[in-house]
């Protein structure tokens, strides 16, 4: 028998993979710029390209084999019609999504990079308006506007100039914004026939085999990345695709879509918390009041409505 959706374990699995987004979305940075890692060795500069590519390619070369030793290939296979879903949630979804998000981030920085791809939210609840022909309600509305406008301040988009105008970058940003989007919708779908382990193989199947077209082998090793580089590599997509994918697709099937993206408006507070911790940058009032209306909008976003104006909620499969 089927559990029934639980809402609070939905907010700490969607919470999880926004602190470990947080934690990626520095690190990526690091690798654009050569920044130097603890310790006092600099990492070589990674294509946005390559690194996009390699972590959707080596999270599934630690997932595929775990799957397989405890299902077999026949309990992960799909039928065809399916595949083709899959296919375009791991294309359009998710390798456009990191793909853009990182050459956001390459030419303009990561809180320009952040604020235009948490526009998604904005476009999650369009979606659903316009696909059930409800009007939203004013409190779910009101949470999307808080979530956005607290992110801007929190990354400091409001009196500091961080926001950096470039053309390339601005539209990159907002294109990862609708595959953000667009993997919320569709991958909610999914979820409702499928558990979030198969979901999320697929996904990255999908994914990989798009990369290999798009950059073929040969050319990553034209690249002439080190040891070190690999190596980075390798935890980069451990934190940025396989731990928070999984998490997010388990909150998936216990939130709606609308909800989930406002939830995962976490990742920039994660991003300036850290940078505070870590690093000792100070926290500025208007970043602080942004953290708090996001903290706000998860609130508002998550109480229950009167009438009934979003997609009802998956049934975890698990």
């Amino acid at each position: 028998m089927k559990a029934k959706p639980h809402p609070l374990r939905g907010y700490f699995y969607i919470g999880t993979a926004a602190l470990l987004w947080g934690i990626s979305a520095t690190l990526g940075r690091a690798a654009f710029t050569a920044h130097v890692l603890p310790g006092g060795t600099a990492l070589g500069k990674i294509d946005p390209l390559i690194l996009s590519q390699s972590r959707a390619t080596l999270s599934l070369a630690v997932l595929l084999p775990v799957l397989v030793a405890q299902r077999g290939t026949s309990g992960l296979r799909v039928p065809g019609r399916d595949l083709l879903r899959f296919f375009l949630l791991g294309i359009l979804g998710v390798a456009v999504s990191n793909y853009f998000y990182y050459l956001a981030i390459q030419r303009t920085n990561v809180a320009t990079a952040i604020i235009v791809q948490y526009t998604a939210p904005v476009w999650v609840l369009v979606y659903t308006a316009v696909r059930e022909a409800e009007r939203p309600s004013w409190r779910r509305t009101g949470a999307v506007g808080l979530a956005v406008f607290g992110c801007a301040l929190a990354v400091g988009l409001v009196g500091s100039g961080g926001f950096r105008m470039d053309v390339v970058g601005v539209a990159a940003a907002l294109a990862a914004a609708f595959s953000f989007a667009f993997y919320n919708v569709g991958g909610h779908r999914m979820l409702a026939r499928y558990d979030r382990w198969k979901v999320l193989l697929w996904v990255l199947v999908s994914a990989s085999t798009f990369w290999i077209f798009v950059n073929p082998p040969w050319k990553i090793v034209a690249a002439h990345y080190g040891r070190q580089q690999w190596e980075f590599m390798m935890v980069f997509s451990l934190i940025s695709v396989l731990g928070p994918f999984s998490c997010y697709f388990a909150g998936l099937q216990h939130l709606e879509p609308t909800r989930a993206i406002v939830v995962s408006c976490l990742e920039p507070v994660f991003s300036i918390v850290i940078t505070a911790l870590v690093l000792g940058e100070l926290v500025r009032p208007m970043q602080t009041f942004g953290i708090v209306l996001v903290l706000v909008a998860i609130v508002l976003i998550q109480l229950p409505e009167r009438a009934r104006t979003e997609l009802v909620a998956v049934e975890p499969i698990e």
